[in-house]
């Protein structure tokens, strides 16, 4: 097959990638800035360790048929939008339910303020607060922001690899 068709076709894959439901190809976007993510096994339907035009195209059609739900042969706004809404519903609960799994930190099922962050989201605020009057102003906010900022530039989070480990004024210790 040439590469120029093969492309082509994994190019449409990744269009309708972004229109329909759960698939071997979770949308655009996957992880900041890593684009596609694509299930090479389940889009491989004869597990021969390679993907033809064939395979990918099947992909592509069960994908768009999926979304029309009418089946005119057809998508409309309205299911180009269920459809999204659809995945983006799936991607939210696969989310929370490895928030719930990774926070949960007495096992209850349930997510307290303190296991949800709100407790370092207190201190984050706290340390904004640079002239200690107990409130943050429109200023001091701005700075916090400045130097989240600067150190996201940076890749930084902090020196063990997430936030909560800065200095009152720097946000992360350099």
């Amino acid at each position: 097959m040439k590469p120029a068709v093969l492309m082509t076709s994994l190019g449409a894959l990744i269009i309708a990638g972004t229109v329909v439901t759960a698939s071997p190809m979770d949308g655009m976007g996957g992880e900041r800035g890593q684009g596609p993510r694509f299930d090479f096994e389940a889009l491989d339907a004869d597990d021969d360790g390679k993907l033809t035009r064939a395979e990918i195209e099947a992909q592509s059609r069960e994908r768009f048929t999926a979304a029309d739900t009418d089946g005119d042969g057809a998508l409309s706004a309205e299911e180009m939008v269920a459809a999204a809404q659809a995945r983006a519903a799936e991607r939210a609960t696969e989310r929370h339910a490895r928030m719930l799994q990774w926070r949960d930190s007495d096992g209850d099922g349930k997510l307290s303020f303190e296991e949800m962050g709100g407790a370092r989201m207190v201190r984050m605020m706290e340390r904004a607060d640079i002239d200690g009057d107990g409130a943050i102003s429109r200023e001091e906010m701005a700075e916090m922001r400045d130097k989240m900022r600067q150190r996201g530039k940076r890749g930084e989070h902090g020196k063990r690899g997430h936030h909560g480990h800065g200095d009152r004024q720097g946000y992360g210790r350099d």
